[in-house]
């Protein structure tokens, strides 16, 4: 019997599978990430790369969720397949359970990149996505940030901001959890250690003075920002909870990385007859120059930050690369 030559050379490929504690002190600042999911969302505007529609299956009694995400990048040559599952019975932090991976496969030569854990992948890229977002519509005078929530988005949420808008100087943090504020001070601190923060106790009062209002709260939150409750020429970005229906309803503009990812997860903002406002511009559009984010100074604008799978791509490729270039992580004979 004549071997298959493909078949032999697939069991002399190692895989190189990255834990979460291999990738946890990689370093990687954050410009380059912002910079790479940039790259990753002007690729997919150009049409050089594919972001199917994600699957998903979940548990008829809400027991738990799962997600397949398939992508591929063209300008970096790297086709992906992210996975996560969720166990969530109790609806609580007791019980939950939730798992995140993504694969990487290099499309010039056919080789496996890595498998790795996806969690820090996301808790970078989420806040690079709400960076160029701000970005693009940020009125041009506006120079003050409430952050709302201490969760590893909101930890992650001020370094990211400001390598892409650093003319935001006043900074204001409304959270409850004493360890999540000072996480915040100390990772705000690492990047940008003469940024002065100032802790809130008022979301609402702070809210009309901000010109952006980043709402990463967790869903236990009792924050619920109004439209009311926002100046004139706002940008409001939702990323967790913390923000009320009304501030999508009553906007002026409506912006999201994803118009469809919006109609899939954005249900929780509908109005009373169950229905979503139209998106106006997608980031993608926007950074390829093809769509506009602002009009007018004084629009009020509602932002939705929906996770595409080629942005987890460029981040889990920056870090599987110099994860690797270290020596990190553990070689795997999976086709041997």
């Amino acid at each position: 019997m004549i071997e298959d030559p493909l078949s032999t050379r697939d069991r002399a490929t190692p895989l190189r599978v990255l834990s979460r504690g291999d990738l946890a002190d990689v370093p990687v600042a954050p410009a380059e990430v912002v910079r790479a999911v940039e790259e990753a969302y002007i690729a997919l505007a150009a049409g050089d790369s594919d972001n199917p529609r994600k699957l998903s299956v979940a548990n008829p009694d809400g027991w738990s969720v799962a997600y397949a995400m398939l992508g591929r990048d063209g300008r970096r040559r790297v086709v992906a397949m992210k996975t996560s599952y969720k166990f969530d019975p109790g609806h609580d932090r007791t019980t939950k359970r939730y798992y995140t991976t993504i694969t990487l496969y290099d499309d010039t030569t056919g080789a496996p990149i890595a498998m790795m854990d996806c969690s820090r992948v996301g808790a970078l890229r989420t806040p690079a996505v709400s960076a160029l977002l701000v970005r693009e519509t940020l009125r041009r005078d506006a120079d003050t940030v409430l952050l709302v929530g201490t969760g590893t988005q909101g930890r992650n949420a001020l370094p990211h901001l400001l390598a892409a808008n650093p003319q935001l100087r006043k900074l204001m943090l409304y959270g409850t959890h004493p360890e999540g504020i000072e996480s915040v001070h100390r990772q705000l601190a690492d990047y940008a250690p003469h940024a002065l923060l100032e802790n809130v106790d008022d979301p609402y009062a702070a809210a009309r003075t901000a010109d952006v209002v980043l709402a990463t709260a967790g869903p236990g939150t009792e924050v619920a920002i109004e439209s009311e409750h926002l100046k004139s020429g706002s940008v409001v970005v939702l990323v967790g909870y913390g923000l009320a229906p009304s501030t999508l309803r009553d906007a002026d503009r409506v912006v999201a990385t994803s118009a469809e990812q919006m109609t899939l997860t954005g249900t929780d903002m509908a109005d009373d007859n169950g229905e979503l406002r139209r998106v106006d511009a997608e980031l993608p559009q926007i950074l390829s120059r093809r769509a506009v984010g602002r009009r007018r100074a004084e629009e009020k604008i509602f932002v939705y930050n929906s996770g595409l799978v080629l942005t987890d791509v460029a981040v889990a490729h920056a870090l599987a690369e110099r994860a690797i270039a270290e020596g990190r992580g553990t070689e795997v004979a999976l086709w041997d």
